[in-house]
């Protein structure tokens, strides 16, 4: 871990809101649904694709998700009015699955339904440890409930994630690979760089060989590479996989791999959380500050 990066967090942790927020909008549209509007047009512009996410997750309260459900109905709307490239993505967390999970279910399917309707597709985000089988659980439910404008996500560093991957093989699941960000036990997840490196290479060669269509998650150029390998290697068609990373990082990488030919979705946060939402992201990722601080230095 860079140290830099590690006292840029520490810094943050004791600015002023607005400084804090100078840092925060170089990787989020901005807190209403218009400014999420625009930023996805800009990227479309620049031959590049999006997914949308609302922030918020772990509500409390059966209002709180109701709320969500409907935020995310409204950015399905919003992209179709607009005929943006964009996609959503959601944490199920934010919709109720640590209140109910029937309840989580039938937010979500709802939410489904919108995009179906507009033939448009749904991500369901990863998130913490305690949450991963529930989360899977409910994407298979969903599977099995005819939905199949949905797709899921795998995450390198956890240890399990290879015999869930062979599990989402059958299922001919729509995945997302990604390191992961959360911070969680030895026991249950990797830690050193290069075995989550190897890890991700040994994960994302099982997809593309199982037939899955994958979103390779990455600001890693190391790992950047090693997809290039396997596409050339299998041969791949477009269709079969895209290059996925986060709004404001890493923008030289990102062009490149548009420049390279290879599709690319940016992923674009917005809402009135975003404070929270970017001081846990800072935390649990330094490296993101890192980045962040880097362009504003204009050092990108």
């Amino acid at each position: 871990m860079n140290p830099l990066n590690n006292v840029v967090v520490s810094t943050l942790q004791y600015a002023p809101k607005g400084f804090v927020k100078r840092f925060a909008m170089r990787y989020i549209a901005g807190e209403g649904i218009e400014d999420a509007a625009r930023v996805v047009r800009v990227l479309n512009s620049r031959s590049l694709l999006a997914t949308i996410d609302v922030l918020g997750e772990n509500v409390t309260k059966k209002e709180e998700a109701i709320e969500s459900t409907k935020a995310a109905k409204e950015v399905l709307h919003m992209v179709a009015k607009n005929k943006l490239d964009s996609n959503l993505s959601i944490k199920l967390t934010q919709f109720g699955l640590n209140i109910d999970p029937d309840f989580c279910f039938e937010n979500v399917r709802g939410i489904m339904d919108v995009a179906r309707g507009y033939g448009n597709f749904v991500r369901i985000d990863m998130e913490d440890s305690t949450v991963i089988s529930a989360t899977l659980g409910l994407y298979e439910k969903l599977r099995n409930s005819g939905y199949e404008n949905t797709g899921v996500v795998i995450q390198a560093y956890m240890k399990r994630s290879e015999e869930d991957i062979k599990h989402l093989i059958k299922m001919n699941a729509n995945v997302r690979l990604c390191k992961g960000i959360y911070i969680e036990p030895d026991g249950i997840a990797y830690k050193g760089r290069e075995e989550i490196r190897q890890n991700y290479t040994k994960l994302l060669n099982m997809l593309l060989d199982g037939g899955s269509r994958v979103g390779i998650a990455t600001h890693d150029e190391v790992l950047v590479k090693a997809a290039y390998d396997s596409i050339r290697r299998m041969k791949l068609s477009k269709d079969r996989y895209e290059f996925q990373m986060l709004y404001g990082v890493r923008r030289d990488l990102r062009d490149k791999i548009v420049a390279d030919g290879h599709r690319l979705r940016v992923y674009v946060p917005f809402g009135p959380h975003w404070y929270a939402y970017s001081m846990r992201r800072f935390k649990e990722n330094p490296q993101v500050a890192g980045y962040v601080a880097k362009a504003i230095l204009g050092f990108e």
